[in-house]
């Protein structure tokens, strides 16, 4: 495990108390002014080199109100990573999530995704959910789910689509239990509050 810091003053001093952080797990290249940017690998703009399948994360208790984990999970054994996301969250604290839905091509064709989500996925993560026993720790809530579609030149049928599927949650689980699943989803965002 490698964790480096390009200015440690500057980090420490920032992850103070009652100063909390945003966080930006595994962003590569997507870079963020404001936030503090961790990739395992050394790119221009990563504040924290470390590899996150490594836990605990190198931020304190409570330390964060925001964690941003934007196509990262399915590369990994999440749990482990789910769980430090939470210790490092305070109470209010929101972890925004994108991972490729499991109706999308690409959830299949990259190699290194190693699971398939679905609305109902993170739902096991909430207090009092049925099945919420199979973890140790629970966020409070839900505050997002939303199912993306592809929208590039030639899928305007998509627009239309995202607005139906996502205008409630009946018509999200509607689309996955249904034969609307022919017109694939690209990804989908979810926001746990803890």
């Amino acid at each position: 495990m490698q964790t480096q810091l390009g200015c440690e003053s500057e980090f420490r001093r920032m992850a103070g108390p009652g100063n909390h952080l945003r966080v930006n797990l595994g962003c590569g290249k997507d870079i963020r002014a404001g936030w503090i940017n961790v990739d395992k690998v050394e790119l221009p703009g990563v504040d924290v080199c470390h590899d996150i399948t490594h836990v605990p994360l190198p931020f304190e208790t409570n330390s964060c109100t925001e964690v941003l984990c934007k196509d990262v999970l399915e590369h990994l054994e999440y749990f482990p990573v789910l769980r430090d996301i939470h210790r490092i969250l305070h109470s209010g604290g929101r972890v925004t999530i994108q991972v490729p839905h499991f109706t999308s091509k690409d959830a299949y064709s990259d190699p290194t995704h190693r699971t398939l989500f679905t609305r109902n996925t993170f739902n096991y993560f909430i207090d009092g959910h049925f099945r919420s026993y199979y973890f140790d720790f629970s966020f409070s809530r839900v505050t997002k789910i939303h199912i993306h579609f592809d929208r590039r030149l030639g899928y305007i049928y998509n627009y239309f689509l995202e607005v139906l599927v996502n205008s409630t949650t009946k018509l999200q689980n509607f689309y996955e239990g249904s034969p609307l699943r022919i017109f694939p989803a690209t990804n989908i965002t979810v926001v746990l509050e803890k």
